[in-house]
């Protein structure tokens, strides 16, 4: 073998062995910092301090909008929201948007985790999010008992122990995109078992299951009041985004000083 193919091959190792151990170094990273912020008091004086990063994009109330570019986020439960943060900035999760407000030098550390999940979980939810067509609701939900229920629950209401998110009250559009996401493999911090059940779905199985999921409210006592808005924010401007593609990247609206 010429030199030439030797250095490829040896620089093609060091590249992969070099890929691999800062793979599993973000794992184990994202796991530290996730079993310390959940054993944490929550602070939610200042979860609500480090929540201001968070207003931009998900809005006062956390309730995000019907584009599909940022969730609801209100309600979601304490674990979820320390996991999702925790491995966005381990890099387990690609999400370009939100890195560099989990930065620990924006966001802080496990305890400014720790403290913003438990506002976020305590924010009561959007009584109107964005659902779909509303016209394959019956195939939908039998796609939903058949392989989403024993993980997400009979309502979507998630798993707080095991970090499986609570769905219920969540976009549509926010829905397919991250459905499609875990199906193609780029929502890397996914289940890898759930990846592969919903692999086989067709555009309609997605398109009605994710309508029936949208649709399942959340508890009343979750709920915002219609025309809700957090107190904790008064003087933030609140116009709404600009209409923009599912996967567009809409430039956000500045808060007023």
């Amino acid at each position: 073998m010429s030199p030439k193919r030797l250095l490829t091959g040896a620089l093609a190792c060091a590249l992969a062995l070099t890929g691999g151990t800062l793979l599993a170094s973000g794992h184990e990273d994202a796991a530290g910092e996730l079993d310390a912020a959940l054993h944490l008091t929550p602070n939610l004086d200042n979860g609500r301090k480090v929540f201001q990063l968070c207003n931009v994009c998900h809005t006062p109330e956390g309730w995000g909008n019907e584009s599909g570019m940022y969730p609801q986020i209100a309600g979601q439960l304490a674990s979820v929201t320390v996991k999702q943060l925790a491995d966005i900035r381990a890099r387990n999760r690609d999400n370009p948007t939100m890195r560099p407000f989990t930065s620990p030098q924006q966001l802080g550390g496990v305890q400014e985790i720790a403290d913003v999940a438990a506002y976020i979980a305590a924010l009561p939810m959007n009584p109107s999010n964005g659902v779909g067509a509303g016209n394959d609701l019956a195939h939908g939900e039998q796609l939903y008992k058949d392989n989403c229920v024993d993980c997400h629950g009979d309502r979507g209401q998630g798993d707080e122990k095991d970090h499986i998110p609570l769905i219920q009250g969540q976009h549509y559009r926010y829905l397919v995109r991250q459905f499609d996401m875990i199906r193609s493999g780029q929502r890397r911090n996914a289940d890898p078992k759930m990846a592969k059940q919903i692999r086989r779905f067709s555009p309609r199985d997605v398109a009605a299951v994710m309508d029936y999921v949208s649709r399942l409210k959340p508890p009343a006592d979750k709920l915002a009041e219609p025309g809700w808005q957090n107190p904790d924010f008064p003087k933030y401007s609140r116009k709404p985004m600009p209409h923009t593609p599912i996967y567009g990247r809409p430039q956000p609206p500045r808060p007023q000083r």
